[in-house]
């Protein structure tokens, strides 16, 4: 007869794999577990800026994160939602995919 102690870090053991392997598969899915973006540009930078992408609120991250991909470096640069600027580049994308 098994022992308690053995069962339980059995137990242990399968709950860590199962936590482990749903990480994973949800890293390979593209599904980020939190946010992307821990500090945010104010300064205006609209004529660097090759393409935005909108992240809105997820159990993982309850912020909505807007990030810039830039012309020349391609690098990627969190945007401050609250910017003014940034407020008017998100409105002209989004009339844009109204038309």
């Amino acid at each position: 007869m098994m022992s308690s102690r053995v069962i339980v870090t059995s137990l242990v053991v399968l709950l860590a794999f199962l936590t482990i392997s749903e990480g994973i598969s949800l890293r390979s899915l593209g599904v980020e577990q939190h946010c992307r973006c821990i500090q945010t540009e104010s300064k205006p930078i609209g004529r660097h800026i090759e393409k935005v992408e909108l992240i809105l609120p997820t159990s993982h991250c309850e912020e909505t994160e807007i990030i810039a991909t830039l012309k020349k470096t391609g690098e990627e640069v969190c945007l401050n939602p609250e910017a003014p600027w940034v407020k008017k580049v998100i409105n002209k994308i989004m009339s844009n995919r109204r038309r």
